[in-house]
């Protein structure tokens, strides 16, 4: 599969996910905070960094929580849920 391509499915596949959720989900990473539900600061975050750190609030955090990991995972993404 085509790098770039790879890349977009793994970022579409990650802000769907967020937006099946009413949490808040915020990646940090790079000194950097990124609404997971925005695609564009998505891109540039998943693009640029080598880790990631999710902090998810709200009424459906948990389940959002498992949610993101996964997806996070699949993706051979290293990350932290704090």
């Amino acid at each position: 599969m085509d790098l770039n391509k790879r890349f977009a499915q793994m970022v579409v596949e990650i802000n769907e996910t967020a937006n099946k959720f009413k949490s808040s989900i915020v990646i940090r990473t790079d000194n950097k905070c990124i609404d997971a539900k925005s695609i564009l600061g998505l891109s540039y975050t998943v693009l640029s960094s080598q880790a990631f750190k999710l902090e998810i609030h709200g009424l459906d955090q948990e389940d959002a929580k498992v949610a993101m990991a996964h997806v996070f995972w699949k993706n051979s993404l290293p990350v932290e849920i704090i």
